[in-house]
């Protein structure tokens, strides 16, 4: 189990802090064992288990179509993918614990409700269409900011986010490919897709969390270099790559204000409904207490086997501790 870190009495010391903003400010990779402001650490443990969390819940849309997908080539490749998240988050959970936390205590926090995950994951899945819109916007939104994170300045999260972006790349071609294959099939396929794309369209926007006129931490992460981009430039990033693609397959974006700016080559999109964002953040979004119940059963259901796992761990430890003496 990991032991929590002692407060060193210099966490606040000027020299330590401006030592370390310096290493920031060349560009130097902070590793577990380095001396940290307790600020910063605090912040990576917020934001990397809210990140552990999003893909641990995120499983959850996307397995509850496993059963029901209309191929087994279709099955295979989402069994694969929900395979995926799982070990997303156990990497981004054990680079949590590598900043002196317990993985239990940051799940416990996810059961009690006290920790956040991405908004994303509180709306349902209607549709097999779902499934590809995800992979296409939601992975795809995933990469534009996690390619980012690949250079943050905590190195076990940057090194996470090298393999996850890699598998995440798959998710998002795997989810382009269905929505390519429904837009070019029937009408009622095609309005099927078209029908996922408007109701994932603003929530995959407001994956990137709030604008930056109103994000709490932004500032302190993007000086920390924990961030490089801020919200709003990798949401803007995020439309300027999938409106082409949306234009290849022949699907329509919903918002009649988007358009092309010619002068600053970047795709201009209407006004984004915060109050529905704050909503689903605080609780209250379609699915909420939903995924927060099934996580809480499997958390109950899983007890026998961590119970099993821990016995048998400390039956090996007995076991080697009376070879050796």
């Amino acid at each position: 189990m990991t032991q929590p870190r002692a407060i060193d009495a210099t966490a606040e010391d000027p020299a330590a802090v401006s030592a370390f903003e310096a290493r920031i400010a060349n560009g130097e990779s902070i590793e577990p064992k380095d001396w940290m402001p307790e600020r910063y650490r605090k912040q990576l443990i917020r934001m990397m288990s809210q990140h552990a969390h999003s893909e641990i819940v995120g499983m959850l849309p996307e397995g509850n179509w496993i059963t029901r997908a209309p191929s087994l080539r279709r099955k295979v490749g989402l069994i694969a993918k929900v395979q995926d998240e799982g070990g997303h988050g156990l990497y981004i959970y054990c680079g949590v614990e590598t900043l002196g936390v317990d993985r239990s205590e940051v799940v416990a926090q996810l059961l009690d409700g006290r920790a956040k995950y991405s908004s994303i994951f509180n709306y349902p899945t209607l549709s097999w269409a779902d499934m590809g819109v995800i992979g296409w916007l939601v992975d795809g939104a995933a990469i534009v900011n996690q390619t980012v994170l690949a250079k943050a300045s905590y190195g076990p999260y940057a090194r996470a986010m090298i393999r996850i972006c890699k598998e995440e790349n798959f998710h998002k071609r795997q989810g382009y490919e269905i929505v390519a294959t429904l837009a070019a099939g029937t009408p009622a396929q095609k309005a099927m897709v078209q029908d996922a794309v408007n109701r994932f369209w603003w929530p995959s926007l407001m994956m990137f969390g709030p604008s930056d006129t109103d994000s709490p931490n932004s500032a302190e992460l993007m000086r920390w270099r924990v961030k490089r981009r801020t919200n709003d430039e990798l949401r803007q990033r995020f439309v300027n790559l999938t409106v082409p693609q949306a234009a290849a397959v022949g699907l329509t974006l919903p918002d009649p204000a988007l358009r092309y700016d010619a002068a600053t080559e970047n795709w201009e999109f209407g006004e984004i409904d915060w109050s529905e964002f704050h909503q689903v953040v605080k609780g209250n979004g379609p699915c909420n207490r939903e995924r927060l119940e099934t996580r809480r059963a499997a958390e109950r259901d899983g007890a026998w086997v961590r119970e099993a796992a821990m016995a048998h761990a400390e039956k090996q430890r007995a076991k080697d501790r009376s070879a050796a003496a």
